[in-house]
């Protein structure tokens, strides 16, 4: 894809997954081009001011039509605005006091979410997954009409809000027929910012208390329940399937083998061997002297990547990055998979095409390209296109 909006990476990623979350009614191009263009590449503080301030004018419109009687036109403007604080929550790391605004900017954004399901029609139902000490909260979507139907959940990646996964491939879902759950699971949004769960390694245990949930359930075929997985998504997926055999297919977009792989990639030859060889001190020592003296960008994307593993010494977060792996499990997967294999992944190249030649039971590799505007990690600017796809997949795979 030629075209860029800011030269930081980061920004730049952004809001192209943005952009592509149009199709979906996450925002309208002219608010977004309008708020870009008040930014100053780079500014984490000021990409966060102006998204909020974007993003609480487009609430403020949700709030009149709703008291004016205007329900669909208020359950647009608060996908947006829910979608525009998300947005402004991607770069609070990067600001001068980010446990200011962390809470706050991730409240504002689950409020306007909330407001926009609860005009669905039918409305969604928020609900309270059990699991450990700290339920797992989400959203469970309908269509019209009662009986037990098709189920797609849909996990999210490390970072990824839930009007990156509901609008995008959640309605597509529900317009099919099936039921649609998304949820938070540890380290993710919710459990991480308000219930200071963290991440684990071994998804499977996340996945068999949501298919308990769900099987329990009157409007669930418990016989066809897929499992869609976002980013690094791509690994709690497989890691899953190869233990949850209720599940009935899956989908890794994009595939993803080794979470570690590009941790290890980036380490000089010395951090390799301090972290090799359990030298903590050192390695801390050397990653903090790096940190200080990177770009403010780069120094904003560690602290991003690295919140949800719940430690602070970076010895720790590489340490516990290095177990997200399947190796020694991915053999075990017996459910169909579908991989996603975009051009251009920045994130796990070739992880895609691993992990699919890995998988010993049925299984699609599907690529998507520059060609088509579907390139780079979780084809941002082509997600009706990946709709299509998967969504079409999905119905072939559960028919048979």
């Amino acid at each position: 894809m030629a075209h860029s909006f800011f030269t930081t990476e980061q920004f730049d990623f952004a809001f192209q997954c943005a952009l592509g979350g149009v199709v979906s009614g996450c925002g309208d191009v002219g608010e977004m081009l309008s708020t870009a263009d008040r930014i100053r590449d780079g500014d984490a503080a000021g990409w966060c001011t102006e998204w909020t301030a974007t993003a609480d004018r487009v609430e403020a419109v949700a709030d009149g039509c709703a008291a004016a009687g205007h329900p669909v036109s208020a359950r647009s403007a608060y996908l947006r605005a829910s979608a525009y604080h998300a947005l402004a929550l991607s770069a609070v790391d990067g600001t001068p006091d980010p446990d200011a605004l962390l809470l706050p900017t991730f409240r504002a954004h689950r409020r306007c979410f909330a407001a926009h399901a609860a005009l669905l029609d039918p409305p969604a139902e928020t609900v309270e997954i059990p699991y450990a000490d700290a339920p797992l909260p989400g959203w469970f979507f309908t269509p019209p009409g009662g009986g037990r139907r098709p189920t797609l959940v849909l996990n999210n990646g490390s970072d990824g809000p839930v009007t990156s996964l509901w609008p995008s491939l959640g309605a597509g879902a529900v317009a099919r027929g099936y039921n649609v759950l998304v949820f938070d699971g540890p380290g993710q949004q919710s459990m991480l910012f308000e219930r200071h769960v963290p991440f684990r390694h071994d998804w499977e245990a996340v996945i068999t208390p949501v298919v308990d949930f769900l099987t329990a359930r009157p409007d669930v075929d418990a016989g066809r329940i897929a499992l869609y997985g976002i980013s690094q998504g791509g690994y709690w997926v497989p890691r899953a399937l190869a233990f949850e055999h209720r599940i009935a297919a899956g989908i890794a977009d994009p595939g993803v083998y080794d979470v570690f792989a590009p941790w290890w990639a980036a380490l000089p030859p010395p951090l390799r061997d301090c972290l090799d060889a359990g030298d903590r001190e050192t390695f801390d020592r050397s990653m903090e002297e790096g940190l200080r003296q990177a770009p403010a960008a780069e120094q904003r994307d560690f602290a991003w990547r690295a919140k949800p593993y719940g430690l602070t010494s970076p010895f720790d977060v590489f340490t516990a990055a290095r177990r997200y792996t399947l190796d020694g499990v991915v053999g075990s997967i017996t459910a169909p998979v579908l991989v996603t294999d975009p051009e251009g992944e920045q994130f796990w190249p070739g992880q895609s095409q691993r992990l699919h030649d890995a998988l010993p039971g049925p299984k699609r590799l599907v690529r998507f390209t520059a060609a088509e505007g579907a390139d780079r990690h979780c084809e941002p600017m082509a997600r009706a296109l990946l709709e299509q796809r998967v969504l079409d997949w999905l119905d072939e795979t559960l028919a048979r």
